[in-house]
């Protein structure tokens, strides 16, 4: 048990890929978050605008 562990903390195949893969949901989170924070905003704006329509 000891040698698997040995070798699989050795071996660096696939390590790029898990490196690409965690990459990768990282900037979908921010991507995700970013993009609730962006229509929140477009959803004040359009709120504004139809009182201010309703207004006049």
């Amino acid at each position: 048990m000891t040698e698997l562990l040995k070798r699989l903390w050795q071996e660096e195949e696939g390590q790029d890929l898990t490196e690409y893969a965690l990459l990768l949901v990282l900037i979908a989170l921010a991507a995700i978050a970013g993009m609730n924070t962006l229509a929140s905003a477009i959803n004040n704006v359009f709120s504004n605008a139809a009182g201010n329509l309703a207004a006049s």
